[in-house]
């Protein structure tokens, strides 16, 4: 369990306080904060930050201030346990991350999503550290049960360790494939996945009580969205969709990637079920490129994130672009965000996110390369000024199984995946 940054389309992090003073007892034996101060600083964080979500006197909150998580991550810092990122406790043979403590911001932000009730049934998949099947135990209280599951032996003996020491015997732990479920406990009231996924399973649906939610970090088109979905018998609906970044679930995958120059310094991804070519867009970066502005501006510390998340209900060609700070620098390719950006590919030509400076602020637009590229970065500031006039409005999104007949589907973008056929909804 783990995430990357929940809002990575800013152009510096946004970090505000709640404007609340206290007086903070401190370690009298090294002058520094106990951890019941850190906590407390750390939902403070969580409770500002808007993206969150979780108000301050809510029970996710509540839960938050009380359980220790310093004792979740024994080996990390005071100041680490507490911190805004996440806690790596496990990395794989390729050093990536495998498992960890997601952020605060994170945690707060899909248990609000989750909507936990005293005395309900929850299924955890992604066992991580046990710190968030503590918080889900206190959430359903004594009259509620909760299972955490994951395939590796070692987190799951990691958290049930954690959980035993902090006092969450009744926490059940279970070593074995998220992707199956849990069909010897089920039905339960609310499934909660702390992995990313490409896909839903169909034991996800299967095993969730009709009208019951499923928290998943579901990925398409280049961005995961932590989804908040309700069961409603052949079809899953969302009501709330957040951006995150989730280490993905062992044996899902559906992306593409290629490398669109030979320095291999700019990389494009896209959706297996997208008809993209990289040999037609090999030579895109090459020609003259086209800049296109819109005249909607953003502050420094402000998301722009639903843009992406409009184009992947209007465009079918969205996918995502990457580049290095030397290919930024010659003037190669220079995205919104390096690291990652919304993009448009279609046969020979690409157009992605842009940002320039203006009177003080940023004002957004587009770079188009190829034939087509600035017809492509005119398509995109046309959803950039869309979104400008609205910027919290997010489309609709349904998830039908495979099997489901166009027919059968409303109208909208179709994202096609092995199980499920999502279908955006423009705003």
């Amino acid at each position: 369990m783990t995430s990357a940054p929940p809002c990575p389309l800013r152009f510096r992090p946004l970090r505000r306080g709640d404007g609340r003073c206290r007086k903070e007892p401190m370690n009298s034996a090294t002058a520094s904060p106990t951890p019941e101060v850190l906590r407390d600083r750390m939902v403070d964080r969580v409770v500002a930050n808007a993206h969150a979500g979780v108000p301050g006197a809510g029970r996710v909150a509540q839960v938050m201030r009380a359980v220790p998580r310093h004792q979740f991550v024994p080996e990390a810092s005071l100041e680490d346990a507490y911190g805004e990122g996440a806690v790596i406790t496990k990395r794989g043979a390729d050093g990536k991350a495998t498992s960890c403590a997601s952020e605060p911001g994170v945690v707060g932000m899909m248990l609000e999503q989750l909507r936990l009730r005293p005395g309900q049934r929850v299924l955890e998949i992604g066992a991580g550290t046990g710190y968030n099947a503590a918080l889900l135990a206190d959430l359903v209280g004594p009259g509620g049960q909760v299972t955490t599951i994951d395939v590796d032996p070692d987190v799951t003996a990691g958290a049930r360790r954690n959980l035993d020491a902090n006092g969450y015997q009744h926490v059940k732990v279970v070593t074995a494939d998220g992707v199956l479920g849990d069909p010897g406990r089920a039905p339960y009231d609310r499934i909660i996945l702390t992995v990313g996924a490409w896909d839903v399973a169909a034991a996800w649906r299967e095993q969730l009580h009709l009208g019951g939610r499923l928290v998943v970090p579901l990925r398409w088109r280049g961005q995961t969205r932590s989804v908040a979905l309700t069961h409603q018998g052949d079809q899953l609906r969302a009501d709330s969709l957040k951006l995150c970044g989730f280490v993905p679930l062992v044996g899902q995958g559906g992306e593409h990637a290629v490398f669109l120059d030979d320095d291999r310094q700019v990389e494009l991804r896209w959706d297996t079920d997208q008809p993209i070519d990289p040999e037609h867009l090999a030579g895109a970066l090459a020609g003259d490129r086209i800049d296109v502005w819109c005249g909607v501006t953003v502050r420094g510390d402000e998301s722009f994130d639903g843009i992406w998340l409009r184009l992947t209900a209007t465009e079918a060609g969205t996918c995502r672009i990457s580049a290095d700070r030397a290919a930024v620098d010659r003037g190669l390719c220079a995205p919104a965000v390096p690291s990652l950006t919304a993009a448009l590919a279609e046969g020979d030509s690409i157009a992605y996110l842009a940002v320039q400076r203006s009177n003080g602020s940023h004002e957004l637009g587009a770079r188009g390369h190829g034939p087509s590229g600035q017809a492509m970065a005119e398509r995109l500031c046309d959803t950039i000024r869309a979104w400008g006039l609205d910027r919290d409005a997010q489309p609709g999104l349904v998830i039908y199984p495979a099997s489901t007949p166009d027919t059968d589907l409303p109208a909208g973008m179709v994202v096609d995946k092995p199980h499920t056929r999502l279908v955006l909804i423009a705003p």
